[in-house]
């Protein structure tokens, strides 16, 4: 699998890897949506990946957890928020291998909606046997990472041998492989349909997906305007963050790729009023994209990305007629935790 991909960035190859039923991702036209806006638009549908409802995750899973399979691990621990698609596809990993999942629930979001901390990612969860412990500094990365760290030391002493998934920027970006990987695929199905974009839209969240795929397109020599949408922190703090981390990803590939702070496109125009809150734009593009092409979004990180995708074209960064590729990153199941607040969009619309 993956075999011209992997000829084209055979860098890859030297980092261990396991597999979790990992397929190649269909690229999907959205011709009415693509009308409505002026553009011509498809989508790369990454939320159809076959682990526990799909998402960007596996891929980034699929590098992070080969060093703990060499380590013999048989208990993996990590951190993200309440509603996280990282971490209820690392559980779902975990028990496809035949391994123990630890979660570690982070106070990002300060949501009292039942829904929001019992619904979607949650349930699945708990339905997948992870031990779940929860941490209030939802915004402090080191201190969440240094948590897991003392979990897995109490792990230890009980015999067990556990392998922690560090989020933060200082340690190593492995999962970005992942995505480098994936940009290496979308940049083959795009040559074979003879329809390369003149512009790739990706939520930006940790980094590690928007920065895999830019290392790995420019590995190749593909040199699309890739244009990360803020999903969590403002410009200010994201572009640094995407730099730092592409750089990271491009040394594991041995510099293939030669990014420059020019390659690093951030928007946050669709941000506010912060992380996991709903706003005008994402509740739009949910309904929109619904509405014009039964492509379901959430409203964390697909939604906003979209709300970007929107705001971008109409201020003229992405001019009309142009290509336009967006990437699917998943994410689903937290429709679910924002049902009253959807449900009450839906009801007003309908008056």
């Amino acid at each position: 699998m993956h075999v011209k991909e992997l000829e084209l960035l055979p860098q890859l190859n030297n980092h261990p890897r396991v597999d979790l039923g990992l397929i190649r991702t269909g690229i999907e036209a959205l011709p009415r949506m693509g009308d409505a806006l002026g553009v011509d638009l498809k989508t790369k549908r990454d939320d159809t990946l076959p682990l526990a409802m799909g998402g960007n995750k596996i891929r980034q899973l699929e590098f992070y957890l080969g060093p703990a399979k060499q380590q013999g691990a048989d208990t993996v621990l990590i951190t993200g928020a309440v509603q996280s698609n990282f971490v209820r596809l690392c559980a779902a990993a975990c028990r496809k291998l035949g391994w123990h999942p630890v979660l570690q629930l982070e106070d990002r979001v300060p949501h009292t909606d039942p829904a929001y901390n019992n619904s979607g990612n949650v349930l699945i969860d708990r339905l997948l046997g992870a031990d779940i412990h929860y941490f209030p500094e939802g915004e402090n990365e080191a201190a969440a990472d240094a948590n897991l760290d003392r979990l897995a030391e109490e792990l230890r002493q009980k015999g067990r041998n556990p392998y922690v998934i560090h989020l933060g920027t200082d340690h190593p970006p492995l999962g970005g492989l992942g995505y480098a990987l994936g940009a290496v695929e979308t940049f083959l199905q795009m040559q074979k349909l003879d329809q390369m974009p003149d512009h790739v839209v990706i939520p930006s969240g940790s980094a590690l997906t928007h920065s895999g795929f830019l290392a790995g397109a420019r590995a190749v020599g593909w040199n699309v305007p890739i244009h990360g949408i803020c999903v969590r922190r403002d410009v200010g703090l994201q572009q640094p963050r995407v730099l730092k981390r592409s750089i990271e990803i491009d040394q594991l590939l041995d510099g293939a790729a030669g990014i420059s702070p020019d390659d690093v496109l951030v928007d946050d125009t669709t941000l506010a009023p912060g992380y996991g809150h709903m706003n005008d734009a994402v509740m739009e593009a949910i309904m929109m994209a619904a509405h014009h092409e039964a492509l379901l979004l959430d409203p964390v990180y697909t939604g906003r990305g979209m709300a970007g995708l929107i705001s971008l074209i109409r201020s003229g960064q992405i001019k009309q007629g142009e290509r336009v590729l967006f990437i699917h990153t998943g994410g689903l199941p937290g429709l679910f935790a924002y049902e009253n607040l959807l449900t009450e969009h839906i009801e007003k619309s309908s008056i």
